[in-house]
């Protein structure tokens, strides 16, 4: 024990020996550690020409703010589209009947041609003996301003599908 009071600068000089071995063996395990980043880093970044990944991230930035308005540009097609399909004319709806009861067969018919809006036009072709006569009147909100006949009614609730 008198032998620390003599020489307490040995004690202080052991402590500091520790303690920079263990700051070695840190820096050490620290370098490991950044030799696999920096392999990380360079896998990312190779193939890619630009070694700086600021620049990569501000490119990838671009790309999304194009893609988004590419998206936006898009739903809005989609949207004109499913508007412009409500308008077509695909429905269509015939009934057939006699128009004359003085004979003949289901020789007349009423055709409607609507759209899912229920605009369109109804052709009723009226059949006798001597001559066939075709009439169109136009369809509007699923009725129009000529009067329609039963028949023709029927054909466009066939066409909308309500019967």
């Amino acid at each position: 024990m008198e032998a620390w009071n003599l020489q307490p600068m040995d004690g202080v000089t052991i402590g500091l020996a520790i303690i920079v071995l263990i700051l070695v063996i840190r820096s050490f395990a620290l370098g490991g550690k950044l030799k696999k980043l920096r392999k990380s880093y360079t896998q990312f970044t190779s193939g890619s020409g630009v070694e700086d990944l600021e620049h990569i991230i501000i490119a990838l930035k671009e790309k999304l703010a194009h893609q988004q308005q590419e998206h936006v540009a898009l739903q809005q097609q989609v949207i004109e589209l499913q508007r412009q399909a409500k308008e077509q004319k695909g429905h269509v709806g015939i009934h057939r009947y006699n128009a004359f009861s003085d004979g003949g067969s289901d020789l007349s018919f009423s055709l409607a041609i609507l759209s899912e809006t229920e605009e369109g036009l109804v052709l009723s072709g009226l059949h006798n003996r001597e001559n066939t006569f075709v009439y169109a009147k136009p369809i509007r909100e699923g009725s129009s301003d000529y009067p329609l006949t039963p028949e023709e009614k029927k054909a466009i609730n066939l066409a909308l599908k309500r019967e």
